[in-house]
């Protein structure tokens, strides 16, 4: 794991804001965030209409990726997945659709009140190829070469310790595996005070 030297902003400082932030969307998913959210956003981004009109209310109305990871490549019938910061579920019960009741969905997250909707909903849904588990990305509570494939939606960017997260990503990846993820990303020089800004990383 990388030093405190190596990383811009405290990581429990982050998760903090990241975790009350996204408290937030799981409670009140229509408050009105800075974010789109919901199916207006699954939509937008490009997602199957048919299966996001086959989810419960529950699974997409706190939403709040920044793009489709399922456009990258169809996931197939049977395929073991972890969804990295799977929030309330979304991705992850898009996923378990796809790759059937032989597949196994993996969603962690580290923000109590996104699990607990995510775990109500798959109870709901019956979905018995999904696990929601609570975890950190720095230290994914998944074995060793378990996913085929592992999906992540506007998550990456909102860890301190990229290295950390990506080693891990590529320990749990089995070998051959898929890494299919949408996030935010920034071509331009980030000023040095913005860097430490914790509250710019969740603005």
């Amino acid at each position: 794991m990388n030093t405190d030297v190596d990383i811009a902003v405290n990581p429990d400082a982050l998760r903090e804001q990241v975790r009350l932030k996204y408290a937030e969307v799981a409670v009140e998913p229509n408050k009105g965030h800075h974010f789109h959210t919901g199916r207006p956003l699954a939509k937008r981004l490009g997602y199957d209409q048919g299966v996001v009109d086959g989810l419960p209310d529950a699974a997409v109305e706190s939403f709040a990726g920044v793009g489709n990871p399922f456009s990258m490549r169809d996931l197939a019938p049977g395929e073991s997945v972890v969804d990295a910061g799977a929030g309330a579920g979304f991705d992850s019960f898009v996923a378990a659709g796809l790759v059937g009741p032989g597949g196994a969905v993996v969603g962690v997250d580290m923000t109590p009140e996104m699990l607990s909707k995510s775990r109500t909903t798959a109870a709901a849904m019956v979905a018995e190829n999904v696990d929601f588990r609570e975890g950190l990305l720095e230290a994914i509570p998944v074995a060793d070469a378990w996913a085929d494939v592992i999906i992540s939606n506007g998550v990456f960017n909102l860890c301190a310790d990229k290295k950390q997260v990506f080693s891990e990503v590529f320990r749990v990846l089995k070998p051959g595996g898929c890494l299919q993820f949408a996030d935010i990303a920034n071509g331009a020089p980030v000023p040095e005070g913005a860097m430490h800004d914790v509250d710019l990383w969740t603005a």
